[in-house]
């Protein structure tokens, strides 16, 4: 399995044009964050999961140039904004492009993507075949994958295992149900928003106690405010198997 980080951003705490944070202003390529999503290769599979507003910019940098199905974990526009760029991939591969979410996730992609769901519809629009997934493993294009309920404030929100490795953004509670399906993975990507307490994502701190109940070989932290810090100062103070990640990592299990 093969796991390239698209974006290890979000749109929370935008910074106002002109911002002089130390973020902001670094030039590190590290602390330069598009919404975040990941792209795995899984026997031979090319999966995405969320397609934010940056998705066409980040699978051009990527090089990525088949997809075989795309996993929401939830409808807020910074994980789904993107969806309108499937089209290449679906003129490129001649088929309907299909995508995985809850009830609720496909009715809002319904709704802001009307068009590409009319009984007649406009050439060229991106085509789609919808599969609804619930709170048990489902296989996604033969691959199999467990959804993880956590609370994004008070909304659900699915995180994903893939064998060793699990995902999971957008979170502020997880349940005991639900944290054992994640131990004994291998590799855990967690979202650390801030420093400072938030409503509905988990802290640097948060997080940081979290894998260390989880105890995974390896943590990646993503869904990165530029509240949070530089990734080199914050690096220095994380503990050995703790790693922020950066847009463009790829890592192998």
């Amino acid at each position: 399995m093969k796991v390239t980080f698209l974006g290890t951003g979000t749109s929370q705490g935008v910074p106002v044009i002109a911002c002089d944070c130390p973020v902001c202003s670094s030039l590190d390529y590290r602390d330069k964050r598009l919404r975040s999503s990941i792209h795995l290769e899984i026997e031979g599979k090319s999966l995405v999961v969320d397609t934010g507003p940056d998705f066409r910019q980040q699978m051009i940098r990527e090089k990525i140039h088949h997809l075989d199905a795309v996993l929401f974990t939830h409808e807020h526009k910074d994980h789904t904004g993107g969806l309108d760029d499937i089209r290449s991939y679906n003129f490129l591969q001649k088929k309907d492009m299909p995508i995985y979410g809850t009830k609720k996730v496909l009715n809002q992609i319904k709704r802001e993507f009307a068009y590409i769901f009319e009984e007649v519809r406009y050439p060229g629009v991106p085509s789609v075949i919808t599969h609804e997934i619930v709170n048990e493993p489902f296989s996604a294009e033969g691959i199999q994958v467990v959804p993880i309920q956590v609370l994004h404030y008070r909304l659900p929100v699915f995180g994903f295992r893939f064998g060793d490795f699990t995902y999971i953004t957008d979170a502020k509670y997880i349940d005991d149900t639900e944290l054992e399906k994640i131990k004994g993975t291998k590799v855990l990507v967690l979202n650390a928003l801030q420093q400072s307490h938030h409503l509905s994502h988990f802290t640097l701190e948060e997080a940081i106690q979290l894998v260390h109940l989880i105890k995974p070989e390896l943590a990646y932290f993503t869904h990165i405010s530029h509240r949070l810090g530089t990734h080199q100062e914050v690096g220095k103070t994380l503990p050995p198997n703790i790693h922020l990640a950066f847009d463009g990592l790829k890592i192998s299990l």
